[in-house]
């Protein structure tokens, strides 16, 4: 288009400016994707990063913030300025972190889900990240801790290590999480198996903690445990471990976040029964542990 043919275009309407040199052609409201899109055309070379990189996979269901569009630019590019609502990090080796070939171009998945954690508000809200990335299927606890070692530079790199080796351990959620730390180790409780694979029926499931002696742990935080048809499974999963002789516990917030001393004192007592000839220890001077059973 010529200069006037666009200056008129954008006139009647038919072409609406996002940035300089990148336009909409319509008058609604821009998608996400698209002002991603425009994110990425004003600033050549460039890629979505952080939590516009992990929007862009997870697609419309995804419940991250829209705005503002993160950007991940070569490290050694002097860009001062930039669009309204973006935001520009600057990466060492963007190359070979970044997805070229997708649209708009993005850095990979395990790249983008470090950042945000090591970014997080929290070490709960990191231990989130980490546990929805894993349980998404889209990566795998191996894959993270390989791509923390490549960076040269990352918050919290000592507690995301040793976080990841739990997760690889088969700790899928901030609750198992929290129950491996608070409540087994805590009070050196007998180590257990995790995400142990079993059938149901025709299908497959994952029991949480297995110990020797039969006795499952299951950990239902209500993201995932809070409808009846969930619930329902959930039932069909402990009628089943019944019936193939295991007993099971089914744990929330509350016994792990809240009372971990009195719930560790109840399953040692299950596991006591089951055979383990162990003894809980006292997690500290406060501990309920004793008191408690």
């Amino acid at each position: 288009m010529q200069p006037h043919e666009l200056r008129r275009a954008v006139r009647r309407r038919e072409l609406v400016p996002v940035h300089a040199g990148v336009y909409l052609d319509h008058t609604g409201r821009p998608t996400f994707l698209q002002r991603a899109w425009a994110a990425t055309l004003l600033h050549d070379h460039a890629a979505l990063a952080s939590v516009s990189a992990l929007r862009a996979v997870e697609g419309p269901g995804s419940q991250r913030a829209e705005a503002p569009i993160h950007l991940a630019v070569d490290r050694d590019r002097h860009q001062r300025r930039t669009g309204s609502g973006i935001v520009l990090h600057r990466v060492a080796h963007l190359e070979e972190r970044v997805l070229w070939h997708v649209g708009p171009p993005r850095m990979r998945y395990d790249e983008a889900a470090l950042d945000v954690a090591a970014g997080a508000d929290s070490d709960f809200a990191a231990l989130a990240e980490l546990s929805r990335a894993v349980q998404s299927r889209r990566t795998t606890a191996v894959r993270l801790r390989e791509a923390l070692a490549r960076r040269e530079r990352i918050s919290r790199r000592v507690w995301l290590e040793s976080v990841l080796a739990d997760v690889a351990a088969g700790t899928c959620s901030v609750l198992e999480h929290g129950y491996l730390q608070r409540v087994e180790r805590a009070h050196g409780l007998s180590a257990a198996r995790r995400q142990v694979r079993d059938r149901l029926g025709a299908g497959t499931v994952y029991r949480d903690v297995l110990y020797a002696g039969g006795v499952v742990v299951e950990l239902d935080g209500r993201l995932f445990h809070d409808t009846t048809s969930q619930r329902d499974r959930d039932f069909d999963r402990d009628l089943d471990a019944a019936a193939d002789g295991l007993s099971t516990l089914r744990l929330s917030w509350g016994q792990v976040f809240d009372r971990p001393c009195w719930t560790t004192a109840r399953i040692e007592q299950v596991l006591t029964r089951s055979g383990w000839q162990g003894r809980a220890r006292p997690c500290g001077p406060t501990c309920e542990v004793r008191l408690a059973a």
